[in-house]
Order: C-alpha cells, then sequence, then structure tokens
C-alpha cells in the first residue's frame, strides 16, 4: 500500500481513512521511539514516576531485542543506532555465564535477572544481533560481538535436554513471568530453534524433531526416546486432539490453555508446516482471538479453581483470567500474528489487521497501552510501549516491503 495525496496528470490520489491511521500510527510510532531512547538503548516505556517505580524506565533484554527488530526495519538513522547501541548495552552487562540480563539500568549499575530467572532475554538478543548483521552486514556486527554470541549461546546449551534437545526452565521465567508454565515451554524453544537455525547450529534438526512431538503428540509415529514415548503416550491418553501446540509440557502435566504467541511464533519460525500454520491462524480467526483488538495471548485462561492456578497470580490482581498474560491483549504481539498472515499469503487480512492494530495504539488519544482485558477491551497496564512502536513499524514494512524473518 503506496500511500499519498497528490494530484497528477489530472489524478487526485486520495487515502482512505483505514490508510491515514495507519500513516499516522507509523509517525507517531516512530516519534515514540525516538521518545524513549536513550544514550544507553530503548528503555521499555516512556519515563514516569510509576514507569521508573517499576522499572520500565529501563533497558530490558526482551523488549529492546524486540525493540531493535523495528527499529532497525524503520531506516531512520537514529533509531538503527539506538537499537544498536541498546545491543551493545546487554552484551556489556552479560553474565559471566552468558546470560542476557532480564533488564540493566545504566545510570545506576543496576542488573536484574528475575526470581526465577529470564531464559528469552538471551534468545531475544541473539535474534535480533542476527537481524542487524543482515541489515548491516559492513558492520561485521556479529564478528565484534562473537565473544558474547558465544557465551549466550554456550548458556542457552546449558539450558537444553540432552536427550530432547529443547530448553528446561522455571514457571515464570519468560516474558509471561507470572504464568505457571515450565519445564518444556512452547515460545521459549520455538525461539531456540530459531535460533539454532540462524546460527546453524548441527542439532537443529533434532530440536524441531522433538518440538513436534512433545508440544503436538498426535502423531502416529512412535518416538524413539524411551522418555519422550512415554510422556507424550501419557498426554494423548489424558487430552482430546487439538490444532494447537501445547503451551507446555512437564512431567506429568501440560498446559492446554492455548498459547497464542507461542503457536504464533512456531507457524511464524517453520517449525509447523503450510497446511498446519493456515490450520492454526483459521482456527484462531473462528475463535476471535483477534478481537476486540488484535491479539489476545491465550485462549483459555487459567481460572483460579484450576491446578495450574498459582497464589502469585493474584499479585497485584494482576493475572486473573483475561487480564494481563492470563488472556489479556498485547498489541506488540500482533506484529508478529500480521507477519504470519503475510507469510501464508493473507495479505489484505494482513493490512486490516495492521489497521486494527494502530487503532489499538490509538487508544485514550495515543497512549500505545501495554496490555487490555481480554474481554472488555479495556487499556491497562503501562503506557508508551515502546515495543507496541516496533513492532508497528516491523509489521508495517512486512507488508509494504516484503521483510522476512529469515
Amino acid at each position: 500500500m503506496q500511500i499519498s495525496h497528490s494530484k497528477t496528470d489530472n489524478q487526485i490520489y486520495l487515502i482512505t481513512p483505514g490508510e491515514y491511521l495507519i500513516q499516522d500510527c507509523y509517525a507517531r510510532s516512530v516519534s515514540l521511539l525516538k521518545k524513549n531512547s536513550t544514550p544507553t538503548g530503548v528503555i521499555a516505556c516512556t519515563r514516569s514516576k510509576k514507569a521508573v517505580n517499576r522499572s520500565y524506565a529501563s533497558i530490558f533484554g526482551r523488549d529492546a531485542a524486540i525493540c531493535s527488530l523495528g527499529m532497525i526495519a524503520s531506516k531512520e538513522k537514529e533509531l538503527i543506532q539506538c537499537a544498536k547501541i541498546s545491543l551493545l548495552t546487554l552484551a556489556q552487562y552479560q553474565a559471566p555465564n552468558g546470560q542476557i540480563p532480564k533488564y540493566v539500568k545504566p545510570e545506576l549499575q543496576e542488573v536484574d535477572f528475575w526470581y526465577s530467572g529470564c531464559i528469552d532475554a538471551t534468545l531475544w538478543w541473539l535474534i535480533a544481533v542476527n537481524f542487524f548483521d543482515r541489515f548491516f552486514p559492513e558492520e561485521q556486527f556479529t564478528e565484534q560481538l562473537h565473544i558474547s554470541i558465544d557465551r549466550a549461546l554456550n548458556w542457552l546449551f546449558c539450558q537444553e535436554h540432552q536427550g530432547m534437545f529443547l530448553l528446561q526452565q522455571n514457571e515464570a521465567s519468560d516474558w509471561a513471568d507470572i504464568m505457571p508454565r515450565s519445564g518444556f515451554v512452547l515460545y521459549t524453544n520455538a525461539l531456540w530453534y530459531y535460533i539454532k537455525r540462524l546460527y546453524k547450529v548441527p542439532t537443529t534438526g533434532k530440536t524441531r524433531y522433538y518440538f513436534k512431538t512433545i508440544f503436538f503428540p498426535f502423531d502416529k509415529a512412535v518416538p524413539e526416546h524411551r522418555r519422550v514415548r512415554i510422556l507424550t503416550h501419557y498426554i494423548k491418553n489424558n487430552i482430546k486432539r487439538s490444532d494447537f501446540y501445547l503451551s507446555f509440557v512437564n512431567f506429568s502435566f501440560w498446559g492446554e490453555e492455548i498459547d497464542v504467541f507461542g503457536n504464533i511464533l512456531s507457524a511464524l519460525f517453520g517449525l509447523a508446516y503450510a497446511s498446519k500454520a493456515s490450520r492454526i491462524v483459521n482456527t484462531m480467526l473462528h475463535l476471535g482471538i483477534h478481537q476486540p483488538y488484535p491479539i489476545r495471548v491465550i485462549h483459555k485462561p487459567i481460572q483460579q479453581k484450576s491446578l495450574l492456578w498459582r497464589p502469585y497470580m493474584e499479585r497485584h490482581k494482576q493475572n486473573l483470567p483475561y487480564q494481563y498474560h492470563n488472556g489479556g491483549i498485547w498489541p506488540f504481539v500482533s506484529g508478529f500474528w500480521i507477519m504470519l498472515l503475510a507469510k501464508l499469503g493473507k495479505k489484505e487480512l494482513a493490512w486490516k489487521e495492521l489497521e486494527r492494530f494502530a487503532e489499538a495504539n490509538k487508544v485514550n488519544n495515543w497512549e500505545f497501552n501495554e496490555w487490555f482485558h481480554g474481554k472488555t477491551g479495556k487499556p491497562m497496564g503501562m503506557t508508551g510501549q515502546s515495543w507496541n512502536a516496533a513492532m508497528f513499524i516491523l509489521a508495517f514494512h512486512t507488508l509494504q516491503d516484503n521483510i522476512r524473518l529469515p
């Protein structure tokens, strides 16, 4: 969609209201990212007293890395430079064992690794470093950071099960940091498979095989690995077949809440064949996970009577059903949703979803809210979210310029 408003050769080119909204949101997204850029990197959201008190005005490993993807794609020199600085700052504060922090506050020399660890900050950092290198090979960014990259990969290999080649983690130790997923987690291992592809790790094929076997244990093939065979047999005997991957698998328990984000990433990164990816998307559309805004990150929230419910989910009354990570709407995730729609050839729908992404960012006079209630659509959380802006930019360039994650 080329946006223009001019008169040439007696032809008038008018932009539709939807195109104007997208154009407006794009400009505001660039402006917000510039506002949230600091000399040491991009902070998670616009600085305010509340944001500072809750440590949101910090450089988060996962947030800054995800933001870097859109900032790099923007072609804005100031944003590209801030993306680069963000990744360098995170490398500077990398732990001796190779882990990238949950967040850093360079001005205070403060480094945080969360309560139970933060596994995905390292994953997203590796993805963003590779993305920068692909756009600007002349800078030899991966060469510059090769020691930090090797250490980060080594730390992740230390979290990997040596028979199943999937990462293992504690509860509440990824982006959904007050959710009870543990053991083998869908979202995390979709990222791990993608990183193995990017960095040409020899065991990539084994990770893909065990990913599909464990998170979708419905195929007829019998796994060779004894532990996997027993694990999947137990699951199949206790649940109905679904179009979706399980959100996590642990010893004798697992997640059936439908992790929308994890399923999107699995399809986007090529873990699902095109036919399965299409079924996932079509079922999501049927379930209305993109309403009232894109996109609700859990379809069936964990209820307080569930065996998976944890007391910490009531912290700040935040993770109740259809709130926060437990079924809330997270606009930044819709950027990945739109990229998946584009990958599957659903371009027209992708543009419509980009427009609705813009509508979400526009709420309350362009607050760029962190999340919305999954049923009512009430805006919640911090305002001025950097990754909302960055993922809008990346989604736009995916549709406009055919940018793809490799």
